[in-house]
């Protein structure tokens, strides 16, 4: 049985996903804008995180990410997303860290697409990337992506790092679900649906 890749990922109305969380989380290129997510904060949102920490889960996470999480969440099990993340295996796409610290951290190695293919063939529950926008990109090129929920919120940030960055393959995505918050962000679930056809019939 093949595990599904799911990318959570906050994104602006202009396609931007860089650093939701925080100021200092990635200010990299110049942004200035880093936790813009958390202006629209609610208990509706809360209780959608709420019920994907509940599943099964490993998580996919590229270096930058990793990084900030392993400096946070270890030390958090006493908050339900830290102990899920926590008790989750994660799996870090780097060619620069030599040492995982956080607990249940495995590195892959060698071509990173070949190294994914490999990870979905394998045992295992589904596999969450949470943010790494870069390593998001190598996985939409590899069309290895089953399903992306998508938190969009209602900004418009002008430049960062997009969900969809130059290039990416054109392909039809299904509406599966969707659900909104009383701040006015979408809850989107959505999932690949085969090329885009060229030219209107």
């Amino acid at each position: 049985m093949v595990r599904k890749i799911i990318a959570i990922t906050q994104v602006s109305l202009d396609g931007v996903m860089q650093a939701p969380g925080g100021p200092e989380e990635d200010p990299s290129d110049g942004f200035a804008h880093g936790g813009w997510a958390m202006l629209f904060a609610s208990d509706a949102g809360r209780q959608v995180i709420g019920e994907i920490i509940t599943e099964e889960f490993d998580m996919l996470l590229g270096r930058r990410t990793y990084e900030i999480f392993a400096g946070y969440w270890p030390n958090q099990d006493d908050n339900p997303i830290g102990k899920a993340f926590n008790k989750a295996t994660k799996y870090v796409a780097t060619k620069s860290l030599d040492r995982l610290g956080w607990n249940s951290s495995r590195a892959i190695s060698g071509d990173v697409v070949d190294g994914l293919r490999r990870l979905k063939e394998s045992d295992g529950p589904v596999l969450h990337i949470w943010g790494s926008s870069h390593l998001l990109q190598t996985l939409i090129s590899a069309e290895l992506v089953d399903e992306y929920r998508l938190w969009v919120f209602p900004v418009v940030l002008g430049k960062g790092k997009r969900l969809f960055e130059h290039g990416a393959p054109p392909r039809r995505l299904s509406l599966v679900s969707t659900r909104s918050t009383p701040t006015g962000v979408l809850l989107n679930t959505y999932r690949p649906d085969g090329p885009l056809p060229t030219g209107a019939a």
